[in-house]
């Protein structure tokens, strides 16, 4: 009988590691209108995330193309936006301001999709997320990843 009952919480403890263990996935179609699907995405300190970014779009790339950059706390999502307009051979992320950048997607274009993976920061909080393609930001394509505690 003990034997059973060691057997049955080592399996539970297993099963709720490997539970732990399974990355967050959370797919953003994003959208013409200049919007992403998921304006607010809520996960856990040091939770692994995995955002999966579809560009559902019939136009062409040099019209209605997208990416996904997720920002420090301190970052100015502005003056990173304005600095990526001279970004385009690196998809509209400026790498001198890679510092400000937890985790982002490269360009995609109508009928692609790209995937990100990244560890939550551990600091609960509101962690802005944007898209650097010329003029997207500015229109309103933003959300918000908050890290919160259970």
């Amino acid at each position: 009988m003990l034997k059973k009952t060691i057997m049955l919480v080592m399996f539970a403890a297993l099963s709720t590691m490997a539970v732990a263990a399974q990355a967050k996935t959370v797919e953003i179609e994003a959208k013409n209108s200049l919007r992403f699907s998921q304006e607010s995405i809520t996960v856990k300190p040091g939770e692994e995330v995995t955002i999966k970014l579809v560009n559902n779009s019939k136009l062409p790339a040099s019209a209605m193309a997208h990416n996904w950059l997720l920002l420090k706390a301190d970052a100015d999502a502005r003056k990173l936006d304005e600095a990526a307009a001279s970004a385009k051979a690196n998809d509209y992320v400026p790498s001198d301001m890679s510092d400000q950048i937890i985790a982002h997607t490269g360009l995609v274009a109508g009928g692609e999709s790209d995937t990100v993976t990244f560890t939550a920061p551990e600091e609960p909080g509101d962690y802005e997320y944007i898209c650097t393609f010329p003029g997207h930001f500015a229109a309103g394509m933003k959300g918000t990843l908050t890290v919160k505690a259970e």
